[in-house]
């Protein structure tokens, strides 16, 4: 059986990643939150779209930004894109967002990216692997948050469970957003085995169409701490989406 530490480490090898802990001190800071957007082969051009131009909607969102800036201490972002085993690419790498100027410069950057590669299969594992290095080397937050988008499951490398077991998830919390219409499983296989940790929830999109609807959502509630029982009766206080 390969133990613990060769599966990190074969791991961290084929994404290129060196597995160190270089985090920055953000004074204040209260959360750290990183976004994974699927780019696999199962992902065309418009859903592509769809989804890179839902996420930067939901960041310009005036309730969105409100939560990110007026909150009780910082945000930290951080944005990378992820389909085959080798195939992670950083967006946005980590940044404090302090002011509206830095939001505004941050949406502009996701929205200028180029699609990192788009025929490859769903190592969702391994994507996690990528995204708890990243973690790794992010500002030092009181919170740590790992949001997986996508709309399928994994078909190629380890499953996300084994991510959670041999890299180093402690305290950090996995959401989900489940995109409908490619896998009718998605649903089923996020609420499963991609959602972990503290208050750890899966927000559903209909269709990439719905996909800013669903990211808003997610991040209200992720910036405001809410756990889902917490959701239920105040829907006074969350953003009106059509």
């Amino acid at each position: 059986m390969v133990s613990a530490a060769a599966l990190r480490l074969a791991a961290a090898a084929a994404l290129g990643l060196t597995l160190w802990s270089g985090a920055a001190v953000a004074e204040g800071c209260r959360l750290a939150l990183l976004l994974a957007l699927d780019v696999s082969s199962s992902v065309d051009e418009e859903e592509y779209r769809l989804q890179k131009e839902g996420l930067a909607a939901a960041l310009a969102d005036p309730d969105i930004a409100r939560s990110i800036l007026e909150g009780d201490g910082r945000v930290a972002l951080g944005v990378y894109e992820w389909s085959g085993r080798r195939q992670s690419t950083v967006v946005l790498d980590w940044t404090v967002l302090g002011d509206k100027p830095t939001l505004d410069q941050a949406i502009g950057q996701i929205l200028a990216a180029p699609r990192s590669h788009n025929r490859f299969p769903t190592a969702m594992g391994y994507a996690l692997g990528y995204g708890s290095a990243m973690l790794d080397r992010a500002p030092v937050c009181a919170r740590r948050v790992i949001d997986v988008s996508g709309d399928g499951i994994t078909n190629d490398g380890f499953r996300p469970q084994q991510a959670y077991l041999h890299f180093p998830f402690g305290e950090v919390t996995v959401n989900g957003l489940a995109v409908l219409g490619s896998d009718p499983r998605v649903v089923e296989y996020f609420r499963g085995e991609v959602a972990h940790g503290p208050g750890a929830f899966v927000e559903v999109a209909q269709g990439y169409s719905d996909f800013r609807r669903a990211m808003t959502l997610k991040l209200f509630r992720e910036l405001n701490d809410m756990i889902i029982g917490g959701l239920e009766g105040q829907a006074g206080d969350r953003p009106e989406l059509r």
